[in-house]
């Protein structure tokens, strides 16, 4: 499936199950929304600026340039959630370091199966417990000289769970 090759997207809607093949690295975080449900366990939503590929720069330009996609990033039944938010000054951007997935512990009798999940930022660390995750790009990726785009161009900050066409 050829979604996008230029900007080295394949398809537009990811799952853990693709985990290997994705990367969260520089990736800019617009909002976090824990989302309560009929079930006892809510649904914790990001919506992300996913950096689809970095440009290397072609002289006499010096620096890279980014394909972009507004997306959603989703899991399901989400427990064990602790965190720490480092936020000092303004104007800057919440970005991602990594998206690191972890071994459950085989040591906690009762605990499920599901992993634990470790959202690595410049500004925050997330850790949390879910199945798995679902990410939904939103709109076509876009070459961008920053590696955030614009509330406007971005279409405001969304939790959509639609991908384009």
């Amino acid at each position: 499936m050829d979604v996008n090759a230029e900007s080295g997207l394949t398809k537009a809607v990811w799952s853990d199950a693709d985990f290997e093949q994705m990367g969260w690295h520089d990736v800019t975080v617009h909002g976090m929304y824990v989302q309560r449900t009929d079930d006892v366990l809510p649904r914790l939503l990001f919506d992300l600026d996913y950096v689809t590929r970095w440009v290397h720069p072609v002289p006499p330009e010096t620096h890279f340039s980014f394909w972009i996609a507004p997306s959603t990033l989703v899991f399901d039944d989400v427990w064990d959630l602790e965190g720490d938010l480092d936020f000092k000054g303004l104007g800057v951007d919440l970005e991602l370091d990594a998206l690191h997935r972890l071994a459950p512990e085989e040591d906690r009798p009762g605990w499920s199966d599901a992993p634990l999940w470790h959202l690595e930022g410049h500004a925050f660390d997330l850790r949390f417990r879910a199945p798995g995750f679902r990410q939904y790009v939103r709109q076509p990726p876009r070459l961008s000289p920053r590696l955030v785009l614009g509330h406007a161009e971005r279409g405001g900050c969304s939790f959509a769970e639609t991908a384009f066409e």
